[in-house]
C-alpha cells in the first residue's frame, strides 16, 4: 500500500481506486494510474472545505448519495479545456458542407438543431454559433437551436454569462470580434460580452452523457470533441449508438482530433479529419 509523502492527507491505493470506481459510475469517465495526483490536488480541497480528515470518510459521503456534493464531486474532477475555434477545420467543414448541405435538405422547415455534448465554459458553442449564422443565406430566416451540455455546473455559468478575458478572444479575427462581441462596461470593463444575437441561438444546460440526454433531437450535426477519450471502449460503443439514433440520416458527428470510431462504432463512415456521417 503507497501513499503519497508531504501531503495534508493520506492517500492510499485504496482511496484512488475508490474514488475511479465512483467517477466512473458517476461519470462514466476511466481515470488512468496517471491521474493520481490530479485526483489528490483536487479532491483534497473538497476535504479541506468539509472539514474532513481522510479520503475514505469523502467517498462515504459520495457514496451515500449526497446530491450537492456529487455536483462538486463531478466538477472536480472533469476537466475542462477549450478556445473559441479550436481544431479550426471543423468549423471549416461546418460553413463549406455541412451547413450548406442542411440548408438544402431542411429547406420546407427552415430549422437547423446542433448538439455540442461538451460546452466547457460555452467557446465552442459560441464557435459553433458564429460559423452558423454566417454561413446562411441573405434575406432568410431560419430557426436555429444550438444544445449545449456539459457535465460541469460551474463551467456552464460561465458560458450562460458570456463574457470573456480580451486575451481569450485574441485569436478570433478582427472581423469577428467586431461582429459578434460587445465592450464590456462597468463591472465588465476590459471584457468582451458575447453579443445576444449568438446567446439567444444556445441553451446551455447540465448533462450526463450516460444518464438522460436533451430532447430536442433529432439533431443535423453534432460536435461531441474531446470527449470520449476519458471512456473506456464499452461506454465509448454505447455512447456513439445512442448518438447514432439521435441524429438525422446522413447528418454528421464531429469528434476530436485524438478520437477515433475504429472498431467502437459501425454506424458512421468517416469523410474527413475527425469527421463522420452516419449512414
Amino acid at each position: 500500500m503507497s501513499t503519497m509523502p508531504d501531503r495534508d492527507f493520506i492517500f492510499t491505493d485504496n482511496d484512488f481506486n475508490n474514488i475511479r470506481a465512483l467517477v466512473k459510475s458517476h461519470t462514466g469517465i476511466s481515470l488512468s494510474e496517471a491521474k493520481k495526483n490530479m485526483v489528490y490536488s483536487r479532491l483534497s480541497r473538497r476535504l479541506r472545505s468539509l472539514e474532513l480528515k481522510t479520503f475514505k470518510e469523502y467517498c462515504n459521503i459520495i457514496e451515500s448519495g449526497d446530491s450537492s456534493e456529487l455536483v462538486n464531486f463531478t466538477n472536480s474532477i472533469t476537466t475542462n479545456l477549450t478556445a473559441f475555434f479550436r481544431e479550426n477545420h471543423h468549423f471549416e467543414f461546418l460553413k463549406n458542407t455541412a451547413i450548406p448541405e442542411v440548408i438544402k435538405k431542411n429547406s420546407d422547415t427552415r430549422k437547423i438543431k446542433i448538439w455540442c455534448c461538451a460546452s466547457s465554459t460555452g467557446e465552442e458553442p459560441y464557435s459553433i454559433a458564429m460559423t452558423v449564422l454566417e454561413s446562411l443565406p441573405k434575406n432568410q430566416t431560419w430557426d436555429i437551436k444550438i444544445t449545449a451540455t456539459d457535465l460541469d455546473t460551474n463551467v456552464l455559468k460561465t458560458a450562460k454569462e458570456g463574457i470573456y478575458s480580451e486575451e481569450r478572444i485574441n485569436g478570433i479575427d478582427k472581423k469577428r470580434i467586431k461582429k459578434w462581441f460587445w465592450k464590456g462596461k462597468g463591472k465588465h470593463e476590459g471584457m468582451a460580452m458575447v453579443a445576444p444575437e449568438l446567446k439567444n441561438l444556445i441553451s446551455f444546460r447540465q448533462a450526463n452523457l450516460l444518464e438522460k440526454w436533451p430532447d430536442e433531437g433529432p439533431f443535423d450535426i453534432v460536435f461531441c470533441r474531446n470527449v470520449v477519450i476519458y471512456f473506456d471502449k464499452p461506454t465509448q460503443r454505447i455512447l456513439f449508438e445512442r448518438i447514432a439514433n439521435s441524429l438525422r440520416d446522413d447528418s454528421y458527428l464531429l469528434i476530436g482530433h485524438s478520437e477515433s470510431l475504429f472498431k467502437v462504432s459501425d454506424r458512421f463512415k468517416l469523410i474527413g479529419n475527425t469527421i463522420y456521417k452516419k449512414i
